[in-house]
């Protein structure tokens, strides 16, 4: 860590055997794939040299890795990430019997919510000193002074605490971010307390999105009950306006997290006066008036104890702080919220009251995953309004997230269809059709006791995108294609004919001479490339150029299905080689294929790489015979269950070094089964979207079928 941006390296390191880290966490580190950092340890001699080895595995300085990885700008990590992750590998450092996760957390958030008050650094001052200051800032010990006073042996520890707060401050970019430093290492240094029942950040994310904080006027109330460590308080916060002047209420049942959600909100640069924080249920409206936006997570409870009209009535209690016009947002747990329920039972009607009162705005099942202590755990969420009789609309918009992959791009689009929604307000605006979602009359989910609060049906306006419209073309297109194929093989007089590859036995005074993969790069009638390792987010479908990957080479993927535009290649993969006409791609992982790359132009993905046929080579090498050989003779040598390799490598797989006549008999052969194979696979290929595209239109009840011929009416 350093105490500045461009500093020398902080002396406070409480055991050196704590900064050591693997390869692994390099690439970690460094946001690269695994064999990346070994790569640059054999060709950078300025590569940090291993400073120990602890069961065969060499360990590094992760302070000297992270200089390393800023001087040579090497890694997809920018300065920033570094140094948030070399904080974290801090915190982890300092954990130990004596001083443990909780109160090192506490301790560590105190000292940087003083100095964010002080606006001084606290290097170089007595404990006592330290000490003083806490209690004149927090007389009433509300949020600051016991976490300090807890920690033991204070006239050691104390001090250099204080200066590790100073080194986390100096290096963030601001105290807050700093903060936030220290509750992202709570995972690691197993206080599990604190981590246990919040969502992930993604998903705090989109919560506090799609809340609408950022609209709100100026001095609004915002309020988070259940608060826990303040990760929401905290992203709502910051997604509000800068300057917004709102005031903030929490509430949490454990004193802890309430001091800590007090000083997580001062070192953002909230005003106590503006921040109301109590140790209970309850949210302090007395004082500070009823919320204009209320967010809250629902305290998590196992399926077997959960009680569907107990978690109701919580957030029925919610909806008692929202006067008109305002909102709440709830998270809880799916099979409440959205799934089906017995009809006509109390929970039942409970929760269709929700519809009746014109409170429910929407209801949206969100992807799995979003406690990561809690992979189990499915959740959706509800978007509540108190609104006049005369300004409801009487629907309700319900979305289906649970099939999509929890990532920032889909609850991005989540968040948009929620702040459309919103500001419509709560009216189905044709110019915007939601993504995953309908807009249904509540009445309709009323009528129908016990229906679960998801999409039955796909909204009215997705027969109009262009992907629907464009099926029955698409369709034709196929179906002319088959025709087409058929017509092909029909007019070749070599496809009518029955196929004979006239193969007999080997006379005995005839032996095949043997040859390796190893011995023809030698005798240089091979050549051999590497492939190269790129980002999965960089392959797309309609990229310049194709990239052949390891399931492109076993034939799990067809050809053409990864491309790389060619602007990202030439900005991020200067180094990567294409390949020639001719050129066997090959891979060992995970098991041996060859395919021969007859166009070129490609370019082949790690850990495939590129065997390349010397043109002079004499007697030639003919790829597609050598392709076809390497295939048969790795079958003798496949990796078994268990085994990290197989047993021979691609480079000693003994194979027949043939005649210049036989290898042109067998090249011949091989074309063509190869020209009878492409002709199947194009039909079956065909076949498999004709029956793809057809079943997803009739599934979504956009297609139906005419009378097919010889079929009865």
């Amino acid at each position: 860590m350093t105490s500045t941006r461009e500093g020398a390296v902080s002396p406070i390191v409480p055991q050196p055997s704590a900064w050591r880290i693997t390869y692994a966490e390099i690439a970690t580190l460094a946001q690269v794939r695994r064999p990346v950092p070994t790569t640059w340890s054999r060709r950078h001699p300025d590569f940090p040299a291993p400073v120990a080895h602890e069961e065969g595995r060499p360990l590094f300085d992760a302070r000297a890795v992270v200089d390393w990885l800023t001087t040579t700008g090497r890694g997809n990590a920018d300065a920033r990430h570094l140094r948030a992750e070399l904080a974290l590998y801090t915190l982890a450092a300092w954990r130990t019997p004596a001083l443990s996760a909780s109160v090192l957390v506490g301790a560590l958030t105190a000292l940087i919510c003083l100095r964010r008050q002080l606006d001084v650094p606290l290097l170089g001052q007595s404990w006592d000193s330290v000490l003083t200051q806490a209690d004149e800032l927090d007389p009433e010990d509300t949020y600051m002074s016991a976490e300090l006073k807890a920690v033991p042996q204070s006239d050691r520890l104390g001090p250099e605490l204080a200066a590790l707060a100073d080194e986390l401050t100096e290096a963030a970019y601001t105290p807050a971010e700093a903060f936030d430093w220290v509750l992202e290492a709570r995972r690691r240094l197993g206080s599990h307390d604190l981590a246990a029942d919040e969502p992930g950040p993604a998903v705090v994310r989109a919560l506090a999105a799609l809340s609408g904080v950022d609209t709100l006027d100026e001095g609004s109330v915002v309020a988070t009950p259940h608060a826990r460590a303040g990760d929401l308080l905290a992203a709502l916060h910051a997604r509000a306006a800068e300057d917004s002047g709102h005031t903030y209420l929490a509430a949490d049942p454990d004193p802890v997290r309430a001091r800590l959600v007090r000083r997580r909100m001062l070192v953002r640069g909230v005003n106590e006066f503006d921040l109301g924080v109590t140790e209970g249920e309850d949210l302090p409206v007395d004082d500070w008036g009823y919320p204009h936006l209320l967010v809250s997570v629902l305290p998590y409870e196992p399926g077997e104890t959960r009680s569907p009209q107990v978690v109701l009535e919580q957030v029925q209690a919610l909806t008692d702080y929202l006067d008109e016009g305002s909102t709440a947002v709830v998270l809880g747990p799916a099979d409440v919220l959205v799934s089906p329920f017995p009809r006509h039972s109390e929970a039942d009607r409970l929760r269709r009251s929700f519809l009746r009162d014109g409170l429910l705005k929407a209801a949206v099942s969100l992807p799995d995953g979003a406690f990561p202590y809690r992979p189990g755990y499915r959740t959706a969420l509800w978007v509540l309004a108190r609104t006049s009789a005369e300004h409801r609309t009487g629907l309700v918009l319900l979305a289906d997230y649970s099939a999509q992959p929890l990532t920032d791009t889909v609850l991005d689009v989540l968040a948009e269809d929620i702040a459309i929604w919103r500001a419509a307000p709560w009216r189905d605006d044709r110019r915007h059709e939601p993504r995953h979602a309908v807009i249904v009359p509540a009445k309709d989910l009323d009528d129908r006791p016990g229906a679960a609060f998801t999409t039955q049906h796909r909204p009215p306006m997705a027969r109009y995108t262009q992907g629907v419209i464009e099926r029955p073309v698409r369709i034709s297109a196929l179906e002319q294609r088959l025709t087409e194929l058929h017509e092909q093989a029909q007019q070749r007089a070599d496809l009518r004919t029955a196929l004979s590859t006239q193969a007999v036995l080997r006379p005995d005074d005839q032996p095949v001479r043997r040859t390796t993969v190893r011995r023809l790069l030698d005798d240089r009638r091979l050549r051999r490339r590497p492939g190269h390792r790129f980002a999965d987010e960089h392959l797309t479908t309609d990229g310049h150029y194709m990239v052949l990957t390891p399931d492109e080479v076993l034939g799990i993927a067809r050809p053409g299905g990864r491309r790389i535009d060619r602007g990202v290649l030439l900005t991020g993969y200067e180094h990567a080689l294409f390949t020639e006409p001719g050129d066997i791609v090959v891979t060992t992982s995970p098991r041996f294929g060859a395919y021969v790359d007859e166009a070129g132009l490609s370019l082949v993905a790690a850990p495939a790489r590129i065997l390349r046929v010397h043109p002079d080579a004499d007697p030639p090498v003919l790829p597609r015979v050598l392709a076809a050989l390497l295939r048969a003779a790795s079958a003798d040598y496949a990796r078994t269950s268990g085994a990290v390799r197989a047993s021979r490598g691609i480079e000693d797989l003994l194979i027949p070094d043939l005649s210049r006549r036989e290898a042109e008999r067998f090249d011949a052969v091989l074309a063509e089964i190869e020209t009878r194979a492409h002709l199947l696979r194009e039909q079956s290929a065909a076949l498999d979207d004709l029956g793809r595209i057809t079943a997803a239109g009739i599934a979504d009840g956009t297609l139906t079928l005419q009378n097919l011929p010889g079929t009865d009416d």
